[in-house]
């Protein structure tokens, strides 16, 4: 079997097994170790935790089949894959940022699998520590004054953020990052699994707008799903990240 058939009969498999049933309580019971570190990462919260933005139902179909795909794709990957350069990808990536970094490099030699479903898992784990139960509000410090100084205020940074996502064509996602370089903020957005890692923009908040992310509970209304995502940000988790350096 050539390497690129191999790569998408394992992905089409993997996803089947976990779009067959909720896979919530086996994932969260794993993490990540020196000899397995591509995981799912435990919810931090209890899949009712985010109502009203999320019914339970939602998060569930969310992290519990889509989001734990993406885990057992790169599981079956480095279990049983014949190509030598995806297992010494996968042995030689330290961590899963590694892995979706040298993935991405690798794409057209190695097809696009292998950094699809890195990426995505990588953007699911980060999306579900933007959002909080008790979230909302504001930030504060540092990082309210950078989003004063480089969007005018927080209500016109919120404007554009929705705006920006809300407009993403098709699949993909939205993002507020940091210039590694300057430390000015921006917000982006990118398709399908794309995401700012390795590309001198640092990652401080991200909203899914994948449509299996908000359908259960929003059908096509796109924009309602974000006004309702503003206010359960957990700002903590953002200001943690705008201190990073690289």
């Amino acid at each position: 079997m050539k390497r690129r058939e191999f790569l998408s009969a394992v992905g089409t498999t993997a996803a089947g097994l976990a779009l067959a049933g909720t896979q919530t309580a086996a994932w969260a019971q794993e993490t990540a170790s020196p000899k397995h570190p591509f995981v799912q990462e435990p919810l931090p919260y209890k899949p009712d935790a985010l109502a009203p933005l999320f019914s339970e139902l939602q998060v569930e179909t969310h992290y519990g089949k889509h989001h734990a795909a993406y885990a057992t794709y790169i599981d079956a990957l480095s279990q049983f894959t014949p190509a030598m350069e995806i297992t010494v990808m996968l042995r030689g990536s330290k961590d899963l940022e590694a892995l979706v970094i040298n993935a991405r490099e690798k794409a057209r030699e190695l097809g696009d699998p292998l950094f699809n479903n890195a990426a995505q898992l990588w953007n699911h784990n980060f999306f579900w520590q933007c959002l909080s139960p008790t979230g909302g509000g504001k930030p504060e410090g540092e990082l309210m004054r950078a989003i004063e100084r480089d969007f005018g205020g927080f209500d016109q940074f919120s404007e554009q953020f929705c705006t920006a996502s809300t407009r993403q064509f098709a699949s993909g996602w939205g993002w507020l990052v940091k210039d590694a370089r300057d430390g000015k903020l921006s917000i982006l957005t990118t398709s399908n699994a794309e995401t700012p890692l390795g590309t001198g923009k640092i990652p401080l908040l991200t909203a899914d707008v994948w449509e299996h992310t908000y359908y259960v509970d929003y059908l096509n209304r796109r924009a309602d799903y974000l006004a309702a995502f503003m206010d359960k940000i957990n700002w903590e988790f953002v200001a943690s990240q705008f201190v990073k350096t690289a």
